[in-house]
């Protein structure tokens, strides 16, 4: 398998669909050796349930069925991945690739656990779709890669995005949970980031991804969340355990999940077979896993020190099952039998490469022995005419670099040369204050050198080839370290760290609750009280009792960062982690709806009003009794007297349920809904005037209207508006008063 950058996608997904609506999807993680498989319906026209997976997985390449197979009016997941992923690799598969009795039998031969654990004989009857998308998904990976899936080897998870928290693709971006609308403030110098890139201190890849997913996707067991802020309660209350576990986590090298994949895959051919440039690649990143393995299991004991005290039930779990699981030290005989104890992982790519060369213990091959001659040979003769080029052409500071792509280069200061350089030195680049250059001498020893490093990869994987088939048969073991290993850095490192450079007392331990209200008591947008120092602080209170909160305020008065802070104060409960607020209690959120902004979409030839009226045609159709609804001045993009017939229609159909929802507005005719309804509250924003300058609050009161008799409800009548456009039909009732 290729090394995949940290930052960089590793996952393959593969989507089909029927004539019912239904969408199956299979996501191959090629870096932790995982398969997510997702069946579901998709109730929108234009794919937003599919839109919110691709989002949350952003997969570099996508496998599809070559023909549509859609249901009337549906676009088909090969045009969508074409309209709105066209940055993506697509890959076209035969219709009789995506065949889910074989995708039954790869997965029950694959999966680590066993068929029964899975629930594989109920799933297969009743969610076929996905384990066909599996079956076209692993076998392009197989012919792509070159490799053979290990088996008994894949971590298998079934329609495990629907476990968590939904946030829609259009939430996303409209809470700014990955990126920023906008990159700098008006008339500041700072720069505005969004949640995942404030808590984004994470040390390791892992770490980083498994972050960004719990943002996209925030759990929803109380168990498990309790379970995580009882760990941050233990890291808070004893700064000896987080400093000490902030030091033990550094020792592991930053690619240890990425080890996985060099495990669950074995490659068809044998290496002897044919030595180029792509099979040296591989032999070098097996060699590299196994050393980062060997690094990680020898920082192993010192986590144990570290964690022998813990009292939290995570801490001790992971203490129980990682620290003293004899499997580790298991594995680590197996490697101490073959690889050299002084070898260490580097990050330094000359260092690297030595340590690659000379990972495995002198006498084991003979080839290998001179091959290293060799090597040690050609890179002092590479430091040796680097020291001839300083004597004869007086250049003391000629340095010596190497890099993975160019090997080794001259890199000269650029006021040491006078003139032009001498005739010997060719590809001569200016580079900042320095230039770099190279020789035919430098050159030709370069190539010798990098054969020579080549013929000790091929011969050292060779050698090593019974020690990965021993590794294989713990990959389970391996599977839990990476993951411990992710979630500790993202508990330590993001979510202790950040809240540890907060002032006392400014984060609280939330309450989570099945059924209880929504109560959060002065509580903060956590990004921007980061740059405002005067932020005023908000409460909000919501019970079944009160489930409509109507928003009104001037312009300016933070009727929109009010909502985005419930919506982010609620993601950070449900992922674990202490929120902005003196006090806060949660009811847990199964969903998050948001329609904020007024943006036309020229690619799919809508209007503003048209995009208002797609988005909130999606909340009305998907919106649950758990949901929490935030809606930004609805109906805007039309007539006054259009938008507050759809605003209240709206309205009158999310008060039918017991979903939460915080509707803005500048509409004061939507204030009457508190006189109809009991379970509406209207808050108002209000602003001082204090030294010619406008000082924005917040206070939680009910208005009162003196409302003028129009006439008998004979006089009001409901107006049907519907909608027909290409890609949706839309239908409101509509209550306009007259």
């Amino acid at each position: 398998m290729e090394d995949d950058g940290g930052e960089r996608s590793s996952f393959v997904a593969g989507l089909i669909e029927n004539r019912a609506k239904e969408v199956g999807m299979a996501a191959f993680d090629l870096r932790s050796a995982s398969l997510h498989l997702s069946q579901y319906i998709e109730t929108s026209s234009s794919y937003q349930n599919t839109k919110t997976l691709l989002r949350f997985y952003d997969p570099s390449v996508i496998i599809v069925p070559p023909n549509k197979l859609a249901a009337d009016g549906m676009v088909g997941v090969s045009e969508l991945v074409d309209r709105c992923y066209s940055t993506v690799r697509k890959v076209v598969f035969a219709r009789g690739c995506f065949d889910d009795t074989k995708g039954a039998v790869l997965i029950q031969n694959l999966a680590a656990e066993e068929p029964l654990a899975l629930g594989l004989d109920t799933y297969y009857k009743q969610h076929y779709l996905s384990l066909a998308a599996a079956a076209a998904t692993i076998k392009w990976i197989e012919a792509e890669k070159g490799v053979i899936v290990t088996n008994h080897s894949l971590t298998v998870t079934f329609n495990g995005s629907f476990d968590h928290m939904n946030i829609d693709a259009t939430s996303v971006e409209n809470l700014e949970l990955i990126d920023p609308f906008h990159n700098a403030l008006l008339g500041t110098s700072n720069k505005k980031r969004s949640l995942f890139q404030m808590f984004k201190t994470t040390k390791t890849a892992g770490g980083t991804r498994l972050l960004r997913a719990n943002l996209l996707q925030p759990l929803k067991d109380i168990e498990t969340i309790n379970t995580r802020l009882d760990c941050l309660d233990e890291l808070m209350s004893n700064e000896q355990l987080f400093f000490g576990l902030s030091q033990v986590l550094r020792k592991f090298p930053k690619e240890t999940d990425r080890v996985l994949c060099h495990f669950c895959f074995k490659p068809k051919k044998v290496t002897e077979a044919v030595i180029g440039f792509e099979n040296t690649r591989k032999s070098q990143n097996m060699i590299s896993s196994i050393i980062l393995l060997k690094t990680a299991l020898d920082a192993l004991p010192i986590l144990a020190k570290v964690l022998k005290d813990a009292k939290c039930f995570l801490l001790a779990n992971v203490y129980k099952s990682v620290c003293e699981n004899d499997r580790y030290a298991s594995i680590r005989k197996k490697i101490g039998e073959v690889i050299d104890d002084d070898v260490l992982h580097a990050r330094v790519p000359f260092v690297a490469r030595t340590q690659q060369c000379f990972a495995l213990k002198a006498g084991i091959d003979g080839f290998l022995d001179i091959a290293r001659r060799t090597f040690c040979d050609t890179s002092e003769a590479i430091h040796n005419l680097a020291s001839k080029y300083r004597e004869e052409f007086n250049l003391p500071n000629l340095k010596l670099p190497f890099n993975n792509r160019q090997g080794f280069f001259f890199r000269i200061p650029q006021k040491e040369v006078q003139g032009k350089l001498p005739n010997k030195f060719t590809q001569v680049v200016k580079h900042g204050k320095n230039i770099h250059c190279s020789s035919l001498e430098l050159a030709s020893l370069n190539v010798r050198n990098k054969s020579a490093a080549g013929e000790c990869f091929i011969r050292t994987e060779t050698c090593l080839e019974a020690l990965m088939d021993a590794i294989r048969e713990d990959i389970s073991a391996l599977t839990l370290l990476a993951e411990v290993l992710c979630l500790l850095d993202m508990i330590v490192n993001s979510f202790a760290h950040t809240i540890s450079t907060k002032p006392v007392d400014r984060y609280s331990r939330p309450e989570l609750t099945d059924s209880g209200p929504l109560a959060i008591d002065a509580g903060r947008h956590p990004i921007l009280e980061s740059i405002h120092n005067d932020f005023v602080s908000n409460s909000i209170f919501m019970s079944e009792a009160t489930n409509m909160l109507v928003v009104m305020g001037p312009n300016m008065s933070g009727k929109s960062t009010y909502l985005q802070q419930v919506c982010l104060v609620v993601i950070l409960a449900q992922i674990g982690c202490y929120v902005p607020a003196r006090f806060a209690t949660i009811r847990v959120v199964d969903r998050i709806f948001t329609r904020m902004g007024t943006m036309d979409n020229l690619e799919s030839n809508s209007s503003t009003f048209m995009t208002e009226m797609r988005e909130t045609a999606f909340i009305m159709q998907n919106v649950t009794n758990r949901s929490l609804i935030v809606m930004d001045e609805l109906g805007r993009a039309t007539s006054s007297s259009d938008g507050l017939a759809m605003a209240w229609s709206c309205c009158e159909y999310l008060l039918s349920l017991k979903a939460y929802t915080v509707f803005a507005t500048h509409m004061d005719s939507l204030a009457e809904l508190a006189t109809i309804y009991p379970n509406v509250k209207v808050l108002h924003f209000y602003v001082d005037i204090r030294d010619n300058r406008l000082d924005f609050k917040v206070l939680s009161v009910f208005l009162s209207y003196e409302f003028e008799t129009l006439g008998t409800a004979a006089e009001c009548y409901i107006v049907l508006i519907s909608f027909n456009c290409e890609m949706e039909p839309y239908m409101f009732h509509i209550m306009a008063f007259y």
